[in-house]
């Protein structure tokens, strides 16, 4: 599990890139408000989006994740860990304002990059009407 990359993975890079080109700007590996020790794959500060790079296996992806056989009850306790963690990590970024946006690392990458550009452009919106008012 030490091997595992934590961040930079090729989905989280080729996501990046097409929001890059998109002309969206945005910080990586932002620290989660309310605790630290977690981060957001790609944060856009401003509008208070938060995009979250899922693994398949690592957070139990409904097409793709697996179970190991070996050590099964272990790998069940860690991966239901994990799914707790990823709600945990929603339910903190929603209650300091922030949107989250999951992706899971099969998406394909135009397809994840229109969601994460509805979402910024919305709350860029929002923001905007409410600084109006």
């Amino acid at each position: 599990m030490s091997t595992a990359k934590r961040r930079d993975t090729a989905a989280e890079l080729a996501l990046r890139r097409e929001l890059h080109r998109r002309g969206l700007r945005f910080r990586v590996a932002y620290p989660v408000p309310g605790q630290r020790r977690r981060t957001v794959d790609v944060a856009f500060t401003r509008a208070r989006v938060a995009v979250l790079v899922d693994g398949c296996f690592w957070h139990g992806c409904p097409e793709h994740g697996t179970k190991p056989r070996a050590n099964s009850q272990w790998w069940t306790a860690k991966l239901a860990a994990n799914h707790a963690r990823d709600r945990d990590t929603d339910r903190l970024l929603g209650e300091h304002g922030w949107t989250v946006v999951r992706v899971w690392e099969h998406e394909a990458v135009s397809t994840a990059a229109d969601r994460v550009e509805v979402a910024v452009r919305q709350a860029t919106t929002r923001s905007s009407h409410a600084a109006e008012h």
